[in-house]
Order: C-alpha cells, then structure tokens, then sequence
C-alpha cells in the first residue's frame, strides 16, 4: 500500500513541476515580448558605441586642424615658440593614444584618453590665448578660417561628450538594474559596464576661441 502511494505521487509531482515550469516559461516570455527587454541590452550597447566613434572622431578633426594652427601661429609669433612646441608635443601624445570600442570597457585606457584629450585642450587653450597680443594674427584670413573650424569642431565635441555619456547612462542602468541584469546574465554574458568621462571645470561648454 505505501510503495503504491509513493509511486502515484510521483506523477502529481512530475505533472506538478511541469505546470510550473510551464507558467514560469509563459510569464517570462510575456514579460519579454510585451516590453521587448530581451532587445534592449544590445539595442543600448550599440548605442553607446556609435556615440563612443563620434567621440572619436570630433578629437581626431580637432587634431587635424592643430598643424595647421600651429604653423600659421608661428609665421606671426615665433617667440612663442614654448608655447607651440607644448601643443605639438600635446598632440602627438593624444594621436599616440590606441583606441578602439574596448576602450570603453577598460578604465584605464579610458582614463588615458581622457587625460591626454584634456592635457592637448589646455595647451590649445593657452596658445590660443597668446593671439591677443598679436593683431595682425587675428586679422589673418587663414587664421580667421582655423579660428572658425576650431570653434566648431570644441562644440562638436561637447556634443559627442554629453551624448556619449547619456547613452551609457542609459546602457550601464540597464545591466545593472532588473530585469535587464537577469537578461544581459542569460543571453548577453560579455555584456560590460562602460567608461564614461569625468567632470572637469566647464566641460558644460565648449571653449571660447573667439578673439
């Protein structure tokens, strides 16, 4: 009588653990289809990329205006030549830095990045400075040109910067809260937090290179 007991009880239990695993499979892909979570992680991540390239390359069109600069600031004041030769050595270590979209996942290249994008944006600012003292310069129509591209390109960076780190906001949220971390532990396990830029004094806005 007992063997016959158990032996019926264990079909219930089969039966049982079968619903279960029924419903459990059901609710989960009701909650994924009705919000469509299971796309969200990579639809983020992909975002936070695209932002990250155009990051990448604003500083590089900044970068490619600087010979330029420097040059025609030298045919006008070559007794700035300390001055010119920070920006050129500034350059050079920003250009020398390896970047790729594994950058973003690597704190300490990121940080490399930022430091020597923020130590050419001090150089640049300081030269930029010494035009003052220099009208001639000013009212050169081929440093008037550089002047404007130059001020495009430091909005076009502060764009990229603010939409960068907007999108790995949203990227970073979403693996680490629920259900999103559950969904990026299952079916995207490579699924990393991402760098994203620190504060530093007015980086709110693009820099005045007006004169």
């Amino acid at each position: 009588m007992r063997q016959g007991s158990l032996s019926a009880s264990r079909p219930r239990s089969l039966v049982l653990a079968r619903v279960i695993g029924a419903m459990l499979a059901m609710a989960f892909a009701t909650c994924l289809s009705g919000c469509g979570a299971i796309n969200r992680v990579p639809t983020l991540e992909e975002q936070a990329k695209s932002s990250w390239s155009e990051v990448q390359n604003q500083y590089q069109r900044r970068a490619d205006l600087i010979p330029n600069l420097v040059e025609t600031v030298k045919g006008y004041a070559k007794q700035e030549q300390e001055t010119l030769t920070k920006v050129v050595e500034a350059r050079a270590k920003a250009t020398s830095v390896q970047v790729d979209a594994s950058t973003v996942n690597d704190p300490q290249k990121f940080k490399q990045f930022q430091d020597a994008q923020n130590q050419l944006s001090g150089a640049l600012g300081r030269l930029l400075a010494t035009v003052e003292a220099y009208p001639d310069l000013k009212s050169n129509q081929n440093f008037l040109a550089l002047q404007s591209q130059l001020e495009g390109t430091e909005n076009r960076i502060a764009v990229a910067r603010r939409d960068y780190i907007q999108t790995v906001q949203a990227y970073n949220t979403e693996i680490r809260t629920i259900p999103g971390r559950w969904i990026a532990s299952w079916f995207y396990p490579d699924a990393k937090p991402m760098e994203t830029f620190t504060a530093t004094p007015n980086s709110e806005k693009a820099p005045n290179v007006k004169f």
